[in-house]
């Protein structure tokens, strides 16, 4: 079983059954993933992997300190199968260093590397134009949806309002990527 798939299982058995909304927002990030591999190259399976992943730290089983990225990217180091890039991008999904300082666990995130800046643009675009459902979305429609679920003065709704600059900017490089590659718009 390659990368892709393995991560695919592991998603699904983590969050299928216990958050199928989120299972399904989580596979619509990988269907944006696997639209980039245009500009992805070697690194499209490594990406694709870490989208199906991405929220695997909401799993009941396994969230501990109730910040997801760190709870995914503990969980995933420790599975044998699972390549370290793609930990590093659950780990550090969508500005998730800006959550940790927000929730005081930059230290504890910062124990896990930055991934290549591309790959992080594009993880953010994949994550930021998918629906809670999986379905497509820009950008702008993802950040409102987002405060407004869960409130423009807590945790997530000041960080991803912080976050919303880099997001926008990471969205837009990896469209300009999309279009010089004659990708266009991803689907």
């Amino acid at each position: 079983m390659g990368l892709t798939e393995q991560a695919f299982a592991l998603s699904e058995s983590m969050l299928a059954a216990p958050l199928p909304r989120r299972w399904a927002h989580s596979l619509g990030v990988a269907k944006r993933a696997a639209a980039l591999r245009p500009i992805l190259g070697r690194d499209a399976d490594v990406l694709e992997a870490a989208a199906v992943l991405h929220d695997v730290g909401y799993s009941p089983s396994i969230a501990t300190t109730g910040f997801h990225p760190l709870d995914g990217a503990r969980f995933l180091r420790e599975q044998e199968s699972v390549d370290e890039r793609v930990v590093r991008l659950v780990a550090h999904h969508s500005c998730a260093l800006l959550e940790a300082e927000e929730r005081g666990l930059r230290d504890e995130l910062a124990q896990f590397e930055m991934e290549r800046p591309e790959l992080v643009d594009a993880l953010i675009f994949c994550d930021m134009t998918t629906t809670p459902d999986g379905g497509h979305t820009v950008p702008a429609d993802r950040l409102n949806e987002i405060v407004a679920r869960y409130g423009p003065d807590t945790i997530v709704g000041r960080f991803i309002q912080r976050a919303a600059p880099e997001i926008h900017a990471a969205a837009s490089r990896v469209e300009q990527r999309m279009a010089a590659a004659g990708g266009g718009q991803p689907t």
